[in-house]
């Protein structure tokens, strides 16, 4: 079991890290995925709150005033003491800079390393039959990702961004307007949602079916799974035993 999680350490989800083109283990993806899950549910109640919850909060022990009048729907209107909410998303920005983090740490064989998620992932896998597949489409998916997560990160920091590009470009950007409508935001995160529930529960990747659909539109090369009939799984299953037996030796 030591040499298993020597090996897996070693290679994480790759089924081989040093090979010209990079396969994944799919299994491993799917677990990935369920784990980064935890962000965007996260974000859809956040942002539910924001966009239909009170923009009010009254304060704690006072007391409701009857004014004996009514207003066009002849209800009731009374008189309390309320405060203007202000939202504090500073958990919100360090949750989506790090799921951006994950999208740009899992397109390659070097960044990996530092991904925590790939790691545990790789590691819960430790046992499951490997399923291989070229990372490249999962690259195109991970993008569409990112900018879901940079539009959400504007969404919540617009104030922030606004004086990055005055004092980049020498603009007059109003720092007091939310450029990024809400009704946007919280619509990419509930894609986000359902695209990740899609690929950890289904297996279905919506951006590997989009990098299909460039392939044919001859903007990206197709990369051939089976070229030659070869089974890949057999092939890395074979390797692995090999190893381990090697190592069992020693």
């Amino acid at each position: 079991m030591l040499e298993k999680i020597k090996f897996t350490i070693q290679n994480l989800w790759f089924r081989n890290p040093r090979e010209e083109m990079t396969y994944i283990d799919d299994t491993t993806m799917r677990v990935r995925a369920g784990i980064l899950l935890i962000i965007p549910v996260y974000m859809v109640f956040t942002l539910l709150d924001v966009v239909f919850g009170s923009n009010w909060s009254v304060v704690v022990n006072t007391t409701a005033i009857d004014t004996l009048e009514t207003n066009w729907d002849d209800s009731i209107i009374y008189q309390v003491e309320a405060t203007k909410r202000v939202y504090d998303y500073s958990m919100q920005t360090v949750l989506l800079s790090y799921a951006l983090l994950e999208m740009f740490l899992g397109m390659f064989v070097f960044s990996a390393r530092f991904s925590p998620t790939i790691l545990i992932a790789s590691l819960l896998t430790i046992n499951k039959e490997k399923i291989w597949r070229p990372i490249v489409p999962k690259r195109c998916a991970w993008a569409l990702g990112a900018s879901f997560i940079l539009v959400c990160i504007v969404f919540f920091n617009p104030d922030y961004f606004a004086i990055k590009i005055n004092a980049l470009i020498g603009t007059n950007i109003p720092v007091s307007y939310n450029y990024v409508p809400s009704w946007l935001a919280l619509n990419l995160v509930w894609i986000c949602l359902f695209m990740m529930w899609m690929e950890t529960v289904l297996g279905f990747c919506l951006g590997c079916k989009i990098h299909t659909g460039l392939v044919k539109l001859g903007l990206f090369k197709d990369i051939c799974e089976s070229c030659n009939n070869i089974d890949w799984n057999k092939v890395a299953e074979k390797k692995q035993k090999q190893h381990f037996k090697k190592h069992s030796k020693a």
